[in-house]
């Protein structure tokens, strides 16, 4: 499983932080960025201490086109974040929540944008397992 944004360094690491901790062992799960940036984002790494989810030592990431290859699905986060089709995994897009647009911001923005999350992967586990 590839979690994938523009900057790598919020909702395609939340998105993958919280499919850890939903799948456990029995999914791999990476995430990338198609542009990305130089830091995770703090407040969605506090956002996701607050369930557990413990972002310490992840740092934003190019796509890695073997990996990508051999992946069986793709997420990618938001509409900016483009990946080139390749034969093989399932691609999937989730344009999710973006509080910001409601004036909501810091903290509270990143809480409502992990629940979205939350909510979207919690869904594919249950898919995942229902195959």
């Amino acid at each position: 499983m590839l979690f994938v944004c523009v900057k790598n360094g919020g909702k395609s690491q939340m998105a993958a932080g919280l499919m850890r901790k939903a799948a456990g062992t029995d999914v791999e799960v990476h995430s990338a960025g198609t542009k990305p940036g130089s830091t995770v984002n703090p407040l969605s790494a506090q956002s996701l201490l607050e369930v557990g989810v413990d972002l310490t030592g992840e740092q934003p990431k190019p796509i890695d086109p073997a990996l990508l290859a051999r992946m069986d699905y793709v997420v990618t986060l938001g509409s900016e974040a483009q990946v080139g089709t390749v034969d093989g995994p399932m691609f999937e897009n989730w344009d999710t929540d973006e509080p910001s647009e409601r004036g909501i911001e810091g903290i509270e923005r990143m809480r409502l944008v992990r629940d979205d999350i939350a909510s979207r992967v919690d869904d594919l586990v249950k898919r995942l397992r229902d195959r």
